[in-house]
């Protein structure tokens, strides 16, 4: 009977043995995933910083678009009107030439700073 007790209790301590160096193999696997995700985690977050001035930049150069656009509709109108409709072109002469018709009287105001 000593024979088998002592085989139990040396498998008894055997099988304890195996599930602490499960269980720590376990533990390792866990912490090997964590730590794989924080360099992932990691890396991510140069790049959402770079995507951020990105994006900034990209808003910018669109404002910048639209502005040169309705700059360019503006003056493609102003061209038409200058071309096609004489009233305009000679508010537009007496505006910006200083032209004016014999005996009329021309009143000029500054502008303050």
């Amino acid at each position: 009977m000593s024979k088998r007790s002592t085989a139990g209790i040396r498998l008894t301590r055997l099988e304890a043995r195996s599930r602490l160096i499960r269980g720590a193999r376990q533990l390792a696997f866990v912490a090997f995933c964590i730590s794989i995700g924080f360099v992932v985690v990691a890396t991510a977050f140069p790049q959402l910083r770079e995507l951020e001035k990105l994006e900034g930049k990209l808003q910018m150069a669109k404002d910048r678009e639209a502005t040169v656009l309705a700059d360019r509709e503006y003056h493609q109108v102003e061209y038409r009107a200058l071309r096609e409709d004489p009233e305009f072109l000679e508010i537009h002469a007496r505006d910006r030439l200083d032209y004016y018709r014999e005996g009329e009287k021309v009143l000029k105001f500054r502008r303050e700073p």
